[in-house]
This record gives C-alpha cells, structure tokens and sequence, in this order.
C-alpha cells in the first residue's frame, strides 16, 4: 500500500446549507449540514482527499485491499456538500488488474498512484496519473518507481511523503532483504509536477533487528532526513533499567551523493516518543515525551533542535510535567499512592501518563513546538461460547488528549489535558478519536462524547462514549492554555455518527465534518467564531 503524510491546504470553503438545529449562545462555533445522501451497497468514505475554493474530494471504496474485487471511487462535492461526480476509477493494466494505492492532491493537481506485480519479472511496479476536473485518470500511464518483488505476499510497499510546500515529493520503497542484513530502501524524489529530480537504493548502516524505522521527511530542497531507532543490544525491546537504544537521524542531501548520521544522545533517558519537522530555516526541530521508567509511559517532554551542516544539537531541554497534571484524573486513592511515591522521590512508583501516542508536532512561528498526544492503547479478552470455542474480544481505547506548548529554549509553556473516554469493542475504533483544526491563536478539538458528560449534576464522572447517547463535544483552547468545553450537537438529531478520522480543516475558519449511520451519510460545515 501506498502511504501518504502531508498537511491538507488551508483553502477557503464558502458553503450553502440550511442549519438543523439552534445552538447554544457561547459556543464558539456553528455546524450546517447538508442533505441527507444514500450511498452505494457496501462501500464507504475512507479518506478526504482535498478541498479547493469550489468544493472537494472524498475517496470511497469497496472491499478495500481485495485481490479481485476492490473497487475505487473518487467522489466531488459542491460548496453546498451536494455529490456532484462518482467517477469510479478502471484498475486494468494491459488486461490484467493494478492494486489501487492512493489519490493524492500535489500543487493543486490530483494524482492516481496504482502498483502492477508482474510475477514473472518478480518486480512490482508504481504508475502516476494525473485526475481530469472531470475525475478521470489520464492515458498516460506513468511508471515512476519499481522494487524486486519476490512474491506476492512480500511485493514492497510504496510510501510518500510532501514537503511543506508541496514543491517536492518524496517516495520511498522497501527492498527485499535476507533476514538479520541491514533493510534497504529506495529514494525516488520528484518535483511537484512528479517530475523525477533523483533516485537512490541505500543500505541502512544496522540490520533489520538493530534498526527500526520511525519516520522519513523531505525538505523543500528535496534533501530527505530518516528518523530511526538503534537497537544498542540487537533486541527490538524497550527494558527498565537503563535505555537500550538512542534515536538516529540519517540525512541524504546533494540528490543523495551526501549521506549523514547524527546520533541523538540525550542524557541517558527514556525517549517513548519523538517525531521532528524541518524548520524555514533547514534546521530539524525534533520533540517528543521521556519516561523515568523505561516503559511507554510518559513523564515529560523532550526538545532539541538539529543544524545538520554542524551537526550541533542544541537548545536541548527535558522538561517533567507538573505532579497536578500527572494526577489530574486520579481516583481518591490512586492520588493518595501516587502523593508517597513522589514524596519518598521513588521514581519507580512516580505517576506517569500511560500510553499516550504523539500524533501531532506543529512548529511555532518563533521556533517553539506544539506537540498534540492521545492515549490510545488495545487489549483482547478471551472467552468460550456456549459450545466451547474460543472467542477473542478486542477493546480499542481512544482517551484523553494532552497539547504541550514548548517555548523555543525547550521549557514548557503551558500543558492541558483534554478529558476524553472512547472504549468500543471489535470496530477498530471507527467512531473514536478525533479532529483538531488550527484558528487564529487557537486550537479546536472535536470528538464523539457521552451526552452525561455534559450534565450540570456536579458529578466529575467521566462517561465513556460506546455508541450511545452521543453528542459530539467542542474543546476550545486558548494562546494561554485555558480549556474550555462545550456540547457542540447531538448525533441523534443529525441522522448520523461523526466519524472524526474522515473530518479535516477546510479553510481558516472551517472544518469539515462528516458522519453516516447505515447507508445513509452528509456532510456539515463547522464554522469558527
């Protein structure tokens, strides 16, 4: 599968609807919907593609990921979110049926990405297409990268990834390789009209149990920058005591003739989680969360940026988060526990926030960061039927939200923690988490909620959203820090279940919305005060 990691265009959607339903006054947003839509028998919306000034994209599928009979959709709303073009899309190759990768938005043109693996040439190759206005894929079917495929089921995955401007794409392929060898990829970087500027395999420096790859950015030069984690001890495992492994960034500049390697040695701490962007300026800023426990587990926050013609680090900075914010959502007496174990200072028993993933590093204007993390975590629960098989229950937890605001030396600004329960089981999650949108000096969060959470009965309950009684909830936060929450509208009155995965920001003051219950689905613009 083709993989795609950018930032969607902030263009101004100007929408006519009629609104459903009154809101409260304070509420510093408002959400219009349009028309009620049935759509087509067993497909679904996996994807938002873009928005432009007149309207936007949306991807729909059937059966995605089948050998036989995927079938793919590109689909093209109005400014008043009425469907007004399904095109789906021919998957045939000279007879035979491509794999259908992604549609992606590159400098306001779409593209159709698609692989062919040609079992007997054991390879696997990548086609480009340009998407008419009318969402037709050209004739021009354009191979732009191909990778040995040994097999079917071990036929390399292609990966892309756009630059901050959208002026530079970069595909990176994995190469077969003997198990316990160092992984090897391959670099293809274009320019925004996919217009190849240079290629290159490489050979990772570790082999594939010393070395795990975390991430891959290109820059506006098309200089590509690899985060990885090295294994110290050959285990692919995160031990107490002390860290057995350290963060590496590889850099591949001058079209690949240049190769890098910065080793990130940070103190001797446990780095859980850390993700860089590269700044105007060609520096890498890179943050993420430490822990004292060796564990998953996140204590604090950590900063540094990377100048990668020195090779200096600097502005280095661990900050640990406040014992309230630890503790902020304890029961009676896991604060009492947590209040002995920070007195007798016994780090191994310290309260630390559990499992929060980093998914967004959102650089400031002034060289601070804002990091965005949710706690998300799965468990199974076995159990027999009736007739004694045995049955596996899976519970997919999607919880609080925490923003961090890092100042540019690397001390934290301010830290909130959005409360938030979302525990559903055997769906994948499919109507939990959420979607964030980026106003002026403020950020705005949106998710399904249980409506009890929002009664004025002086409980400090947190009900768990499962489905049922589900309004979806507003959380403001200011420059400051400061939270606010509000009941933005009850899914019931809307027909439908937000689905906050497919819902992206669509203008500097708007979100797009999307919900479905069955075959039925629509669209809402949210506008910001």
């Amino acid at each position: 599968m083709i993989h795609t990691s950018r930032y969607m265009a902030l263009v101004p959607l100007m929408l006519s609807v009629i609104a459903l339903w009154g809101q409260r006054d304070d509420v510093p947003a408002r959400a219009s919907w349009g028309e009620e839509l049935a759509e087509p028998s067993g497909t679904r919306i996996t994807k938002a593609i873009a928005v432009n000034k007149d309207g936007y994209y949306m991807l729909r599928q059937k059966n995605e990921g089948a050998l036989s009979n995927e079938q793919v959709y590109i689909e093209y709303y109005d400014r008043a979110m009425k469907l007004r073009r399904s095109q789906k899309l021919d998957l045939k190759y000279k007879g035979k049926r491509r794999d259908f990768e992604d549609v992606v938005m590159i400098g306001g043109q779409l593209y159709l990405f698609t692989s062919f693996n040609n079992q007997a040439q054991k390879k696997n190759y990548l086609f480009c297409q340009k998407v008419s206005g009318r969402l037709q894929p050209s004739r021009d079917l354009a191979m732009i990268s191909e990778v040995e495929a040994r097999n079917k089921g071990r036929e390399g995955s292609f990966n892309l990834v756009i630059s901050s401007d959208s002026s530079r794409v970069l595909l990176h392929s994995q190469l077969p390789y003997q198990k316990k060898d160092p992984e090897r990829f391959a670099l293809n970087v274009f320019d925004g009209q996919m217009n190849k500027l240079w290629s290159r395999d490489i050979v990772l420096p570790y082999t594939d149990q010393q070395f795990s790859v975390e991430d891959y950015r290109v820059d506006n030069q098309g200089n590509v920058y690899l985060l990885g984690v090295l294994y110290l001890d050959g285990v692919r495992e995160r031990r107490r005591g002390r860290p057995n492994y350290q963060y590496i960034i590889l850099a591949y500049t001058q079209q690949g003739e240049d190769v890098q390697e910065y080793h990130v040695a940070l103190q001797d701490k446990f780095i859980t989680d850390l993700a860089f962007r590269i700044a105007d300026d060609g520096n890498l800023v890179c943050a993420g969360f430490f822990s004292g426990k060796g564990t998953y587990s996140v204590k604090g926050t950590c900063f540094f940026r990377l100048n990668p013609a020195s090779r200096e680090i600097f502005n280095l900075s661990f900050k640990e988060f406040g014992f309230e914010f630890r503790t902020e959502f304890l029961r009676p007496g896991e604060l009492r526990r947590a209040s002995r174990a920070e007195a007798n200072d016994d780090p191994g028993r310290e309260q630390e926030l559990y499992r929060f993933s980093l998914d967004e590093l959102v650089l400031r204007s002034d060289g601070g960061a804002v990091l965005v993390a949710e706690q998300y975590f799965v468990f199974e629960r076995a159990y027999r039927t009736w007739d004694g098989l045995l049955r596996f229950d899976y519970f997919y937890n999607y919880n609080d939200i925490i923003v961090v605001n890092i100042k540019p030396d690397g001390s934290i600004e301010w830290a909130t923690r959005i409360p938030k329960r979302q525990e559903t089981v055997n769906d994948g999650g499919y109507y939990s988490s959420y979607a964030m949108s980026i106003v002026r000096d403020r950020l705005y969060f949106i998710f399904n909620d249980n409506s009890r959470n929002f009664r004025d009965d002086g409980s400090t309950r947190l009900h768990n959203f499962n489905g049922r009684n589900s309004i979806v909830a507003l959380a403001e936060l200011h420059k400051d820090g400061q939270l606010r929450m509000y009941p933005l509208f009850n899914n019931r009155d809307a027909d439908v279940v937000t689905r906050p995965k497919i819902c992206k920001q669509s203008g500097s003051r708007r979100m797009l919305v999307y919900g479905e219950r069955g075959r039925r689905y629509r669209f809402a613009e949210l506008q910001f005060d």
